[in-house]
């Protein structure tokens, strides 16, 4: 009769063959339905932003960079979907996209720009650089 420590071992073990196949097909399931609610609000905000842009009759820089960076995280979504790895590279593109919009954005509103010009062109730099590398 095996002791009570090797029963709870089997036992143990039995439950682990049930639990990881399960544990897998969750997570998966997960990754899915989150790509595609990103996907999804992605091309909602995308296409409100259009609209709002259509009617407001004239796009500025800054608008057209949102719109970049809607394209981006959406091409980011469906490289992740076609090779299950989540692209950095893109990642760091829409901060520097961001960063750029908001340079603009404050050079154009602020009547005199000040350090926060040469913070913001420098985060850019860095963030090229670390494409580079």
């Amino acid at each position: 009769m095996p002791s009570f420590e090797e029963q709870s071992s089997a036992a143990s073990q039995s439950l682990q063959r049930v639990a990881q196949p399960l544990g897998h097909i969750l997570t998966e399931a997960f990754h899915l339905v989150g790509l595609f609610a990103i996907g999804a609000a992605t091309v909602w905000a995308g296409v409100v932003f259009f609209i709002e842009l259509t009617n407001k009759g004239h796009a500025s820089i800054e608008d057209l960079l949102q719109l970049f960076i809607y394209l981006e995280i959406g091409s980011m979504v469906g490289i992740y979907f076609r090779t299950n790895h989540m692209p950095l590279r893109f990642l760091i593109y829409i901060g520097i996209t961001a960063l750029t919009r908001h340079l603009i954005g404050w050079v154009n509103h602020e009547p005199k720009p000040d350090l926060g010009v040469v913070i913001l062109s420098s985060a850019i730099l860095i963030l090229a650089l670390s494409v580079f590398v």
